[in-house]
């Protein structure tokens, strides 16, 4: 990991992902998380405060970068909420089968390489009756913008750690086993390219 990636791209992306139109959205979705919980991408810890910790018993935080799990530390010296942390990707769930209630996405399946390969390993965690919840951003409807989200991706990639703006996030959900059963989708405020959201809950189909 070099300089870039260890110092300055985690700062940068905890200001981009806590403006005030995706904390709106985090505060939608985290709070439904109960039982055994496990967060992928915990990031620099922008769902802690959001979580209802009475709902949440063991807490899961998957985060390989770092310099995220270090600024997610500091958010936790106000939160209640214990976190074993997981140092791996998102790719390489080490926990059992059948362990955890809820899975927790928060823009995070823009950046995991191999979001199948991810999926189909929260898919194996979950217990009989778990959900998935998820909160991203993705292709967008219009054609005007997904020509500008395909056309910029490349570049963005690169440059913001990974993140994929033109991914087709439904479509990657049942493609891994999901089934969406809560299914919402706007632009939130921002730039079009950037902020069409997918946002709800899921179960293993």
């Amino acid at each position: 990991m070099g300089f870039y990636d260890r110092y300055i791209l985690p700062p940068l992306i905890n200001l981009a992902c806590s403006s005030k139109p995706n904390m709106k959205q985090r505060e939608k979705i985290v709070p439904r998380a109960e039982g055994d919980v496990l967060e992928i991408g915990v990031g620099s810890g922008l769902n802690l405060g959001y979580y209802d910790t009475a709902k949440v018993g063991k807490f899961w935080g998957l985060e390989p970068s770092e310099g995220m799990r270090k600024l997610a530390r500091k958010k936790l010296q106000d939160s209640d909420l214990e976190v074993e942390w997981i140092d791996l990707p998102g790719e390489e769930i080490p926990l059992d089968a059948n362990s955890v209630d809820t899975v927790l996405l928060t823009y995070t399946l823009c950046t995991i390489p191999d979001a199948h390969r991810a999926l189909r390993g929260m898919r194996r965690v979950l217990r009989p009756g778990g959900k998935l919840l998820f909160c991203e951003h993705g292709i967008a409807p219009d054609e005007d913008v997904r020509k500008w989200q395909n056309r910029v991706n490349p570049v963005w990639r690169r440059l913001a750690g990974g993140c994929n703006i033109n991914r087709d996030i439904p479509d990657i959900l049942a493609s891994s086993g999901f089934r969406v059963v809560e299914d919402e989708r706007m632009y939130i405020p921002g730039i079009r390219a950037l902020t069409y959201n997918y946002w709800g809950s899921a179960v293993a189909d």
